[in-house]
């Protein structure tokens, strides 16, 4: 990410706060070991008639893309952790009505491992799950609730009668 001047931090945190998006999508991935990724993504929005100034703000910003819609807005998408990161990071201070999603986004990536367990993995995705509400969001199927429901069955609680793997039938 380029270095931005405070001004125009300020400046793209209140476009973020009227315009945009911060979010953590839980998406289903084969040959992942806890089967879904945490997904981190900041997003604008524009009218496609001013696509122009969303091209800009991908230039200043150096990270993610930026394409027209089919319903005549214009997005510019940054995804990834390390980007999502670097651009959270700098406008925080400058954030309003996004402020808490931004908190729980950062937190987020800190605390993600690929070697994580799988209680550390549920919490983030209940963290996920905090920023969905908060953005209001109608559409979203994949929640803690259904990665739970599916460890479960991949990885059952052992108790001292029986261990995970274990196919004896007493």
């Amino acid at each position: 990410m380029n270095v931005i001047k405070e001004s125009e931090k300020a400046y793209i945190a209140g476009f973020l706060d009227g315009d945009g998006c911060i979010n953590a999508q839980l998406v289903r991935r084969s040959g992942y070991r806890l089967l879904y990724q945490i997904r981190v993504s900041i997003t604008f929005f524009q009218s496609s008639k001013r696509h122009w100034f969303l091209l800009q703000l991908h230039k200043r910003l150096g990270c993610g893309s930026v394409r027209k819609r089919n319903d005549g807005i214009s997005e510019y998408c940054i995804v990834g952790i390390a980007s999502v990161s670097a651009v959270c990071e700098q406008l925080l201070p400058y954030l309003r009505l996004k402020r808490r999603q931004a908190v729980l986004i950062c937190t987020i990536i800190k605390s993600l491992s690929r070697h994580q367990s799988k209680e550390d993995f549920l919490s983030l995705c209940e963290l996920a799950d905090q920023i969905s509400f908060l953005n209001n969001s109608k559409k979203r199927s994949n929640t803690a609730c259904l990665v739970r429901k599916e460890l479960d069955l991949l990885f059952p609680v052992e108790t001292s009668d029986t261990k995970v793997g274990d196919t004896s039938s007493g």
